[in-house]
């Protein structure tokens, strides 16, 4: 076994040198890969958590160069479920089974913390655990959110390079993203963030840093994914080219934080055939089922081509590669 795996393996660290190399060296990949499912299997099992996911509004006040519901963007139908549209949605997930129900939107500020806050009381009355997806928000009203019973929270830096974040990300301020990720574990959610994979500028050393402050800031879950360049924004031309080397960033991931929840993310799927199974065997364990109506689902379109799944055959595939489906929440 590579020394450097092995390393990570019994220890669960390691330096940013060692990661670079193994982030660079491909001939690596797959001895990294069965160290990530193997550490996944130790110390999180062979069950698979599904997250019941609701894209509320795709209204942004952020105008971020990757993503295709950027406000600049006109060329997409704006959509805003009323605060009862979504509970009741979360209603008929939970009656589906789901025991996380994760509401995701857009910077959408018609959602105010007192108007959330109603929607996640009404939705924890089901008996599930509620994460939220929704940006950037002052202290006083995660506060908010939380008293009101939200469990989780997932706030991507999406990149640790300051000067990579400020290009990306216009009139957004990378030291107020750390604040509210550092606010998220004060008030004591299960903290996710994450990164994205292939951006322009984007160094295996910068990576590296990403990895080792997931690490520092111990945060809870990681989402992270490749670029899928969105034809209506400034990274339109990007050649679309991080699955691998995404994977290779999670399966470090897990090595240096092996009780962590990591979901094998759309992305994943859309971008290479079965790229979810794959994920599932490099270190994931979580999948988060679209149960937005069908006629929103479609509009909120971060990336092109968002793949389309058969979540009523999802038991049937995990059980191919020795996994179960959980029947509880699914905290770290």
């Amino acid at each position: 076994m590579n020394k450097i795996i092995k390393k990570a393996l019994q220890l669960h660290e390691l330096t940013k040198s060692e990661i670079i190399e193994l982030l660079k060296n491909d001939l690596l990949k797959n001895e990294l890969f069965l160290a990530a499912d193997k550490t996944r299997k130790k110390y999180v099992g062979d069950e698979i958590h599904l997250r019941g996911l609701i894209e509320f509004s795709n209204i942004c006040r952020q105008n971020c160069f990757y993503c295709g519901i950027r406000y600049e963007n006109k060329n997409i139908e704006r959509y805003r479920l009323t605060p009862d549209e979504i509970v009741q949605q979360a209603d008929i997930a939970a009656q589906e089974g789901y025991r996380t129900i994760v509401l995701q939107s857009a910077e959408d500020l018609y959602f105010t913390s007192e108007v959330l806050a109603d929607v996640i009381k009404k939705i924890k009355k089901n008996d599930v655990a509620v994460t939220l997806s929704i940006g950037e928000r002052s202290y006083e009203e995660y506060k908010i959110l939380k008293e009101a019973g939200a469990d989780r929270f997932l706030l991507r830096i999406e990149t640790t390079d300051k000067d990579l974040y400020k290009k990306l990300h216009p009139n957004m301020s990378f030291e107020n993203r750390i604040t509210c990720i550092k606010n998220l574990k004060d008030l004591g959610y299960e903290t996710g963030t994450g990164c994205l994979v292939g951006l322009p500028g984007q160094t295996i050393e910068s990576l590296a840093d990403d990895i080792l402050f997931f690490k520092e800031v111990n945060a809870d879950m990681i989402g992270l994914g490749p670029l899928i360049p969105h034809k209506d924004t400034p990274l339109k031309d990007v050649n679309p080219n991080g699955f691998w080397l995404a994977l290779k960033v999670m399966a470090i991931t897990r090595l240096l934080m092996p009780d962590i929840n990591i979901p094998a993310t759309t992305a994943m799927e859309t971008i290479h055939p079965n790229g979810r199974f794959i994920a599932l065997q490099c270190g994931a364990n979580v999948v988060m089922p679209n149960v937005t109506d069908e006629y929103h689902k479609n509009k909120y379109e971060i990336y092109p081509g968002k793949k389309s799944v058969d979540y009523t055959k999802l038991e049937e595939k995990f059980k191919q590669i020795g996994r179960t489906i959980s029947k509880n929440k699914g905290f770290r």
